[in-house]
């Protein structure tokens, strides 16, 4: 990994929770060529107008792009923004776990080079630091270009990360947060090197009992192609979901489980004596049996859980 023009911090770090604290902006690339040329001039001048208010820097860390990313990137660099370059694509979630490990203030913020989130919203997002751990940018309304083939997915796991970690989510996987550099590397063991990074921080700090604030911004058309795989990366969302629910509430995943095995145990009694004069026995107890021991498992799970600090 090779790092290109390391600044100092030109500003006295302040605490995590003012609101003048500094703020690392971390933007992984990958392939996004097209993207950062529009992306990082827009960006640098947008800060500069905010200079006065807050110190800040951008970490831009190319994740093993073969289009010329890294080139793109360069006439960039300077006293305000670095270049990291991974030798190899690593995944969405690896080059952001990069950049904040690099990053020299306290609060990073996270946004996509493809052009995406426009960078008026970020005084809003900053703005709310100092009463949230955790401030998302919804992609809500009328100004948000999410493409339509993503939506229902979208939709579905939203629902489903909202029922299981108990809270309404507005956006599970917005590109576009801020949040203490410190929280992020708690959790660290649990988030993924893909697409899933966002989803998962997203769960730990909500099922961790943190505070998250949604701020509605623009979505705007991207710049290039998208990287995400609709199936296989609706799949890893909806794995990492579950594994994160199950690492701060286990019963919330296997209760529900549990009384299905039991239902259907039911359901396979009644309706076998029913429709064919039979009693499938064998059946109804293995069901049943099954909803038992993964109601125990649940229970076990929860008592290790909360005994653990």
């Amino acid at each position: 990994m090779k790092t290109v023009e390391t600044p100092e911090p030109s500003t006295k770090i302040a605490g995590p929770s003012e609101k003048s604290a500094g703020v690392s902006i971390v933007i992984p690339a990958y392939n996004e060529a097209a993207g950062v040329g529009i992306t990082l001039p827009e960006l640098t001048q947008f800060m500069d107008g905010l200079e006065s208010e807050i110190p800040w820097e951008i970490v831009v860390v190319d994740d093993g792009s073969s289009d010329g990313t890294a080139e793109a990137i360069k006439p960039f660099v300077g006293p305000r923004l670095r270049l990291i370059s991974h030798d190899e694509n690593r995944g969405y979630g690896a080059a952001l776990k990069t950049g904040i490990h690099s990053a020299i203030y306290p609060w990073i913020l996270i946004t996509d080079a493809d052009g995406t989130y426009p960078c008026r919203h970020i005084p809003e997002l900053l703005e709310q630091r100092a009463d949230f751990e955790m401030v998302i940018g919804a992609r809500i309304g009328q100004d948000a270009h999410i493409p339509l083939i993503r939506k229902p997915a979208k939709w579905t796991l939203q629902v489903l990360a909202s029922y299981l970690s108990r809270q309404k989510i507005v956006d599970l996987n917005s590109g576009m947060r801020t949040f203490p550099r410190e929280l992020a590397e708690r959790f660290a063991n649990l988030m993924p090197d893909g697409f899933s990074f966002t989803s998962t921080i997203t769960l730990a700090l909500l099922s961790a009992g943190y505070r998250l604030k949604y701020i509605p911004i623009e979505y705007r058309v991207r710049e290039g192609r998208s990287k995400i795989r609709p199936i296989p990366d609706t799949l890893n969302f909806l794995r990492l979901i579950v594994r994160t629910i199950m690492f701060f509430d286990p019963m919330r995943v296997l209760l529900p489980v549990s009384l299905g095995f039991m239902l259907s145990s039911l359901g396979v009694a009644v309706g076998s004596i029913v429709f064919t004069d039979h009693f499938m026995d064998v059946t109804t107890v293995l069901l049943f049996v099954t909803g038992v021991q993964l109601l125990a498992l649940g229970m076990i799970a929860d008592v290790i859980n909360r005994r653990l600090p």
